[in-house]
């Protein structure tokens, strides 16, 4: 009789907690998402730009986020610069080359460094043709019930990674010691996920 009071008030419990805070896997919702990437220009200044089509999955548990997984593909031919010719050039060969290579793709799997407020993912990276390992420093937004029922979950994630492992080699040296086009790229994450219920 104890056993099943104990069970009975564990259940009670568990009802109680709000949905959001329990483990979900979760669709990325990528009307309330950005991804977005930043580079050095002629070495003075800085150019953003953004991925206007992207899809994705993660897992999440609150108690647990060392268990945290996250799957994204982003189409390369969806880049936006706020400049069509710059657009242009990056979908062509001297860059993505979006024809043979339509689309960039992210797989994490392992979490270290993990705590009430984030951690850090580590996963590889697919781009061009090539695939490298990639950590991203990801930091928890928090976690809500909306209107309408759903489970959410919001993280920012950032990283940095050189174009150049993913054989985008392309530059101009511009006789300064300066080069047309950076190495280092800077992505920003801004996810929101709704639960998959």
């Amino acid at each position: 009789m104890r056993n099943l009071k104990t069970v009975l008030l564990m259940a009670a419990l568990i009802l109680t907690i709000p949905a959001t805070l329990l483990a979900a896997d979760y669709n990325i919702d990528s009307s309330h998402s950005e991804v977005t990437f930043k580079i050095r220009h002629m070495g003075i200044g800085k150019v953003s730009g953004r991925f206007d089509q992207f899809e994705g999955t993660f897992s999440y548990d609150p108690e647990n986020p060392a268990k945290s997984l996250a799957h994204a593909t982003i189409q390369l031919a969806s880049v936006d610069t706020d400049n069509e010719d710059r657009d242009a050039h990056l979908k062509n060969p001297d860059f993505f080359d979006v024809e043979n290579y339509p689309e960039m793709s992210f797989h994490g799997h392992k979490v270290t460094d993990a705590d009430e407020v984030g951690f850090k993912l580590h996963g590889e990276l697919s781009l061009h043709g090539e695939t490298r390992p990639v950590v991203l420093d990801v930091e928890l937004n928090g976690l809500v019930t909306d209107p309408w029922g759903n489970g959410r979950a919001g993280f920012t994630a950032t990283t940095k990674i050189d174009r150049k492992d993913f054989g985008l080699t392309w530059t101009k040296n511009l006789g300064t010691g300066e080069l047309m086009v950076g190495d280092m790229v800077a992505i920003t994450l801004e996810i929101e996920g709704i639960a998959i219920k």
